[in-house]
């Protein structure tokens, strides 16, 4: 069995997504992360933002990039549920740290269509780990 064919075999709530919707949503939601997290690397590499703000950019890029190993490779519900609230919590982190910042503010809000699919993936992850609890 395959790491997406164990995915496929576990249960899931009605409303979880088709699998060939989450490529195109990532592919988007990447493209918003190279944009905005990469203008703030940017702005901290050259010294006009303190440099603690790229922290939780940064935290945020390293959970969101294990998440797939860890549910597929480890095949492991329960890390992957721990991840995608790490996920969630250093996305709220990045965006909360730039508004402050009236010209990053639209850094906030163009990462409110990942934060809102990040909640979404973590109401999903929680609940298909919760139906698949000790399988």
């Amino acid at each position: 069995m395959t790491n997406y064919e164990w995915y496929a075999q576990l249960a899931k709530p009605s409303w979880a997504p088709p699998g060939w919707l989450f490529g195109p949503v990532w592919t988007v939601l990447y493209a918003i992360i190279l944009v905005t997290f990469g203008y703030v690397t940017w702005l901290a590499y050259k010294r006009k933002i303190k440099p603690l703000v790229l922290l939780p950019f940064a935290l945020n890029l390293v959970f969101n990039l294990i998440f797939t190993p860890i549910q597929f490779g480890l095949q492991s519900n329960v890390l992957a549920a721990v991840d995608i609230l790490l996920v969630l919590g250093t996305l709220g982190w990045a965006m909360v740290s730039v508004w402050p910042n009236k010209k990053l503010r639209w850094v906030a809000l163009a990462n409110v269509p990942y934060l809102l699919w990040v909640c979404f993936a973590t109401v999903l992850q929680l609940t298909v780990t919760g139906m698949n609890w000790g399988v």
